[in-house]
């Protein structure tokens, strides 16, 4: 990680290409430093921020003046920094009986903030949680006196983990572990506080720039979705084909406890619905063998969804993995103990990311940990079975060889879909689907569940959702599309977007058949759509034409009066 003076340099490139995200920073302590860190650190991941910093302890003033600067400036995202130090005043100045309710009067304030930022901007809200500060007032003791300071920051932190879990636009920083990683005497200098009214070391800004960002780029649908694995000595300890089945390390004893735990940590991620991959110069019958027959392993086949074991070039194996999972190679993570390997993979191919794993496997996971490459901002239950959903998309695969033509095997799937409104029980999906979705996406717009929510409260939007499940399995729900009441007449394709998982499938026609039927029968004359490019989306920059639209730049026209269905073999779902 660059330190922040080679973050200041960043501050003198051209960041005219990168894209743009509007930050609005709010501290109640000084903060000028900090947004230099986000902006140097935002070049380095594609980012310009136009960022818009607030005076120095201005929080609630900004947020309550609906004329303030802050509205003026309609952020997409905002930054919200109250400091320990700040709660610590503000304890000292209570009288003693009202101690015990420092923690609910901080939430009740910063939930306040959030509400009203959540109702008077479209915008995400960051919020930094509390670094600790232990007075030594009552020592160890501190934890069972609910009116020590200790205690009630604690408390804060953890209410703070209770309210974002029901908002859906507040996003915590966890900077207390970061104070945890690095140590407190790194993070604060008392005389730079005294002097500066700077909470945080210079030292320390580049740490918290980089975990902000983790958040950015995952609410703006920038994040990782597959580990790829290789397997001697970074799964487990030994050569599986020189050591056999028997003298590999694994379990609870020795050096083979540090690769169980490792496995561990790759099932969870799996369990959160992160795809793992294994890609190894090994026999495949015996790569697999661990997997099915060692009573220590923790990873077993059914987490795999592609599993690449053979003597062909490891860049190779991955580019075959892309093409399984069709997703970019920026979503991916490579992980292998050997030097020579991982150079090769990075020089192949650029845009995945190769950790620099240490030389002792004990240390893997307190490495893998700093790094938090798998940064996410939300969570369903279909996350849980991707796995499987890859897997049985590598059936269809197969399947597919075993037919002359395309129109027959699309017949044979036996697709139907489930047409469904947005409901409390699809938005977090919908959501999810809006983050994720980046090459099949017309105007690649994010959403949070709160944004899903007022969409559905709305009488200007019509919501569709489409799942799509075959004679192999269920893909859950794998389309979205927004239609947004333009006038009388027309209505506007707000957002359209679709998992590639499920390309190739004739779904394009089936949804639009399907928007052209509601709207025929609510009385419209037009659909109208519109395509923004991005860099990852070129694949639908004929979408509409190709659906029959006609161009009236920069939009795209559908007439209703003439439709004919378009041709597909998808029934909806009784």
């Amino acid at each position: 990680m660059k330190n922040f003076l080679q973050l200041k340099k960043n501050l003198k490139k051209d960041f005219s290409n990168l894209k743009t995200i509007k930050l609005a920073v709010l501290g109640d302590t000084a903060t000028q430093f900090l947004v230099q860190a986000l902006k140097g650190m935002g070049y380095d991941e594609g980012f310009n921020f136009d960022i818009w910093e607030a005076d120095f302890n201005q929080i609630e003033r900004q947020v309550h003046d609906p004329s303030s600067d802050l509205y003026q400036f309609k952020p997409d995202v905002v930054i919200l920094f109250k400091s320990s130090h700040k709660l610590l005043g503000k304890y000292n100045k209570l009288a003693m009986e009202k101690h015990t309710s420092l923690a609910k009067n901080e939430l009740d304030a910063i939930e306040t903030i959030y509400s009203t930022i959540n109702d008077q901007l479209n915008a995400k809200v960051v919020y930094y949680n509390y670094t600790e500060i232990d007075d030594s007032v009552f020592g160890n003791y501190a934890n069972k006196t609910e009116s020590s300071f200790l205690f009630q920051l604690r408390k804060l932190n953890y209410e703070l983990m209770v309210l974002a879990s029901k908002k859906s636009n507040l996003f915590l920083c966890d900077v207390s572990s970061l104070q945890n990683q690095v140590g407190k005497l790194n993070v604060f200098q008392p005389s730079m506080y005294t002097s500066t009214e700077m909470v945080w070391s210079i030292d320390f800004l580049p740490k918290v720039a980089n975990k902000t960002i983790d958040l950015i780029k995952a609410i703006f649908g920038k994040f990782k979705k597959c580990v790829i694995l290789d397997l001697d000595n970074t799964t487990w300890g030994g050569i599986i084909g020189d050591d056999g089945i028997e003298n590999i390390h694994i379990g609870s004893l020795g050096i083979g406890k540090a690769f169980t735990e490792f496995q561990y940590w790759v099932k969870k991620l799996k369990n959160r619905g992160i795809i793992v991959a294994v890609c190894s110069k090994n026999t495949e019958s015996v790569a697999k063998e661990p997997f099915e027959r060692h009573p220590d392993m923790i990873l077993r086949l059914e987490d795999i969804s592609v599993f690449r074991a053979n003597w062909d070039n490891k860049a190779d194996n991955i580019r075959q993995i892309q093409r399984i999972l069709n997703i970019g190679f920026d979503s991916m993570v490579f992980l292998d103990d050997n030097p020579f390997e991982r150079n090769m993979v990075r020089e192949n191919i650029p845009d995945i990311q190769v950790p620099e794993l240490p030389e002792d496997p004990t240390n893997y996971l307190e490495y893998l940990y700093e790094l938090n490459l798998f940064e996410t901002v939300s969570f369903s239950n279909e996350d849980q079975e991707r796995t499987k959903l890859y897997q049985i998309e590598a059936e269809r695969a197969k399947a597919h060889q075993k037919f002359a033509n395309e129109e027959d095997f699309l017949k044979n799937l036996e697709m139907c879909s489930d047409v469904k409104a947005f409901n409390k029980f699809n938005t977090p999906r919908v959501a999810q689907l809006s983050q994720r979705s980046n090459q099949f996406n017309l105007r690649t717009i994010r959403y949070s569940e709160a944004d899903i929510e007022k969409i559905s409260k709305s009488d200007d939007y019509f919501s569709f959702s489409f799942t799509l499940e075959d004679k192999y399995g269920d893909n859950g729900l794998i389309c979205v599309v927004i239609l947004q009441k333009e006038n009388a007449n027309v209505l506007f394709v707000e957002t359209w977007f679709m998992s590639c998982r499920v390309l190739k499938r004739g779904m394009e026609n089936f949804v639009l058949n399907t928007i052209v039927d509601f709207a025929k029968e609510h009385g419209f004359a037009q659909i109208k759509g519109e395509y923004i490019p991005t860099a990852k989306n070129d694949m639908v920059k004929n979408h509409y034409p190709n659906l029959g639209f006609e161009e009236s730049h920069p939009y795209f026209i559908l007439d209703l009066d003439n439709y004919e269905d378009k041709e597909n073999y998808i029934r909806i779902k009784k």
